[in-house]
């Protein structure tokens, strides 16, 4: 293979290589979507502190409220209370749109499900990323 022929193979390479790594969204963007909980997670607490105060507790409200809603409809006579973790990605809209769980009890299971396509609100910038961490005290 001639010596320019060989550069420009590698130049053409080297360019769909650049051109597909611009593309790929970083962490927090917009089509971006973690890879697992742990990913979620990060980006929720990230999401969270970066609110303004006021937006935090409109927040913190909603939550609560569509958590006492799932609740009522997840909750069984003797469920297991086992601490879990449900992160949730908002859209434009303010809509569930994606969730990981961290816990595989039925309550944990039954509680992702309630979550997904639910309203809560219109969020500062989308996609965001929150946290319902769930502990039950006796």
């Amino acid at each position: 293979m001639r010596r320019s022929t060989m550069f420009a193979i590698v130049l053409l390479t080297s360019s769909i290589a650049v051109s597909a790594s611009a593309q790929t969204p970083a962490a927090g963007d917009e089509g971006w979507n973690p890879a697992d909980f742990s990913q979620a997670k990060v980006q929720a607490d990230k999401d969270e502190a970066s609110l303004p105060d006021d937006i935090a507790k409109a927040m913190r409200i909603t939550q609560s409220d569509t958590l006492e809603q799932g609740v009522k409809v997840c909750a069984t006579p003797n469920p297991d209370t086992s601490p879990f973790v449900i992160v949730a990605r908002l859209d434009a809209h303010g809509t569930i749109d994606r969730t990981w769980r961290e816990g595989a009890t039925p309550l944990a299971i039954c509680m992702e499900k309630f979550l997904r396509g639910k309203l809560l609100m219109v969020p500062v910038r989308a996609p965001l990323y929150v946290s319902y961490e769930l502990s039950f005290t006796s």
